[in-house]
């Protein structure tokens, strides 16, 4: 898969958007990039997490009951000298962990599944992401994935776990890839056992975008931004 931008963003939903802001640009530290509206109500308030953005989705009308799926919880290197876990205002999991060398990353995402060895496979062999030692100081996990400054640390599932029916829902939602050309990119994912999430559609001349599942049913954004692959939608 050919990717316009390293990493990956992170995709969070809320009803509480003062304490949300609050959280995670005066507690966490994120610096605020700029507002985008997704329609329905919803807006992106979107913050810069390394080399990818962290994008808090405000929603006005309440958010829907529903399972949130493998993400269960943000990480972050480098910013404190001992591990700490917190809590932004909706409970979701956010742990601060010091830099442990060159394969920490900036930040990280927990996913929980069912066959972590499937799930693995899947983001290293079908999108191509990079297989790396757990680090040193980090969640304890089944397997490690890189992309650019972004890890993902699968692990295996609790419990009760449950599929997400929808990337609009309450906690950590979905993640986000930045790739040369979304079509492209779509038939690859397809092909090595992704599932259709919502359709690729363009957002005026900028954006050319859809979600597709991952084996465990989770959320992927496969986004074709301009801004990142420096000419027109192809």
């Amino acid at each position: 898969m050919r990717y316009a931008r390293a990493g990956f963003d992170i995709g969070l939903f809320s009803n509480t958007r003062d304490a949300q802001l609050q959280f995670w640009q005066r507690t966490v530290g994120l610096p605020f990039d700029h507002l985008g509206k997704l329609g329905g109500g919803i807006q992106q308030h979107r913050h810069v997490l390394g080399d990818a953005i962290l994008k808090m989705n405000h929603a006005r009308d309440p958010l829907p009951a529903i399972p949130a799926g493998g993400f269960t919880g943000l990480c972050l290197f480098g910013d404190v000298a001992v591990h700490e876990v917190l809590r932004d205002p909706d409970g979701n999991r956010v742990e601060r962990w010091p830099a442990g060398g060159g394969e920490t990353g900036r930040y990280g995402l927990c996913i929980a599944s069912p066959d972590p060895a499937r799930l693995a496979r899947f983001y290293g062999e079908s999108l191509g992401l990079r297989e790396c030692p757990a680090p040193v100081e980090g969640p304890r996990a089944a397997a490690c994935l890189a992309h650019g400054e972004g890890r993902l640390f699968i692990t295996p599932a609790s419990p009760g776990w449950a599929a997400s029916p929808d990337w609009r829902g309450p906690g950590y939602r979905y993640l986000t890839l930045q790739v040369a050309s979304a079509r492209e990119a779509w038939t690859e994912a397809l092909a090595a056992g992704a599932s259709v999430g919502e359709p690729l559609r363009e957002l005026g001349d900028l954006v050319r975008f859809g979600f597709i599942r991952d084996p465990d049913g989770n959320w992927i954004e496969l986004s074709e931004r301009t801004t990142f692959t420096g000419r027109p939608l192809s």
